[in-house]
């Protein structure tokens, strides 16, 4: 085990030239003892655009008689998941989900404590042998509670990015069978991939009622990042309750012409991370860089056709286009050079009730400095900049973040840890 690991780290620093969406086993953390909470999370929800649907992390009435803030911390609910890729929950369910790169997805009950049984298990047909591989992505139908329909994505047994439906057992809410699969979309690596990385693999429902998908480049960014025609490189958007075996919304940007209809937006490298603020309608979209820059894009859902830039331009400078024109691309709202980190991990936008001064806060880390850090993006500007290393600790290396339905926070680590988001009063 001490050879597999050392032979990961090496392979992170030597494959950096392209960069990495979530990296190597590093080393372990200063874990805190579990503890659990005894008060169970609310439920939160918005009604936004034409299909009015319920979305985790929705806006929540906040009490005014709380005591001042003196900080805020991470508290320890587990520090035994083999390295969770996603966090999520149905709308308006109390549980928690938590996926393993492995292919496993376990459950949190109410009081936030983890369940021996797994909810669903497919490490029969997951490949994880690269440390971009595996189970990534987990979102539930915004029906869920009514129709047990729940959607991963995956790399399979051939290296093939797969997005399948799955459904719940009607007669144990708490296990799914592996028996309900059914595929939406599966694709090969590009055909002049370098690597077997950039697979990003997150998904989220947003308020109009679709799913996003995000998927990297597949290591080939100079036919796929700027190519509107593919999925590579872009994060798409489809209609799960139209067509077969799903839907393009009338509203997306191609739909028509000019690119492929499921493309909402393009010019992306690995966007490992993403989240959708139902409340503002934006969409945060962290992209890993290549040579030098991070970045974070915030863009309105209620539009599209967005190009990002990869791989004409890395964040705010031209890369392989010498002398690209920035006007033609839409500009990262952040981005941070290699100076400071290596791989960005996306966060979420905070709208839970238990620390209200936080409201519209977004938290990002990155994978390699292992900080985290948070701004609020405010009339089309980023404001309120924060570094909260200091204050939360260093925790290992951060995979993922997570909300659960009354939009309070949580954080993944590499290493296993995850941990929730509390005020200190």
């Amino acid at each position: 085990m001490i050879a597999l690991v050392a032979i990961f780290v090496i392979a992170f620093f030597f494959l950096r030239g392209e960069g990495e969406g979530a990296g190597p086993a590093g080393t372990e953390p200063p874990v805190a003892g579990a503890t659990t909470t005894t008060t169970p999370p609310g439920t939160g929800s918005t009604t936004t655009g034409g299909s009015a649907t319920t979305v985790p992390g929705g806006p929540t009435t906040t009490g005014s008689n709380l005591p001042a803030l003196q900080g805020v911390s991470l508290e320890t609910l587990t520090g035994d998941v083999r390295q969770p890729t996603a966090i999520t929950t149905p709308p308006g369910d109390e549980r928690l989900f938590i996926v393993e790169r492995f292919g496993v997805i376990l459950m949190m009950d109410a009081n936030r404590e983890l369940q021996e049984t797994a909810f669903l298990d497919l490490t029969d047909r997951v490949l994880a042998g690269g440390i971009e591989q595996g189970l990534l992505g987990l979102a539930f139908h915004p029906d869920y509670a009514n129709n047990g329909r729940f959607y991963v994505y995956y790399t399979d047994q051939g290296g093939r990015r797969q997005l399948s439906e799955f459904q719940v057992s009607v007669s144990d809410p708490n296990i799914a069978s592996p028996d309900t699969e059914r595929v939406l979309i599966e694709l090969e690596q590009p055909p002049d991939a370098t690597d077997i990385r950039h697979y990003a693999g997150n998904l989220a429902f947003g308020p109009d009622g679709y799913l996003y998908v995000s998927m990297g480049d597949g290591a080939d960014s100079r036919d796929q990042g700027q190519d509107p025609n593919t999925m590579f490189g872009a994060v798409s958007r489809i209609d799960v309750d139209g067509g077969d075996p799903y839907g393009i919304p009338p509203e997306n940007p191609f739909v028509d012409e000019g690119g492929a209809g499921e493309v909402w937006a393009y010019g992306l490298r690995n966007p490992w991370r993403f989240s959708i603020d139902p409340v503002d309608g934006l969409i945060y979209i962290a992209d890993v860089g290549h040579a030098d820059q991070e970045e974070i894009n915030v863009l309105p859902i209620a539009e599209g056709g967005f190009n990002l830039g990869w791989s004409d331009v890395e964040g705010t400078r031209c890369f392989h286009v010498q002398d690209c024109d920035l006007a033609n691309y839409t500009s990262p709202v952040i981005t941070y050079s290699h100076e400071e980190g290596c791989s960005i991990t996306g966060g979420y936008v905070y709208r839970g009730a238990a620390i209200p001064e936080l409201t519209g806060t977004y938290f990002y880390s990155d994978w390699c400095s292992e900080w985290i850090r948070s701004f609020k993006y405010v009339g089309g500007q980023v404001t309120e900049e924060r570094d909260w290393t200091e204050d939360l600790g260093t925790l290992g290396q951060v995979n993922t973040f997570g909300v659960d339905s009354a939009g309070e926070l949580y954080l993944g680590t590499h290493e296993g840890l995850v941990a929730r988001f509390v005020a200190d009063r």
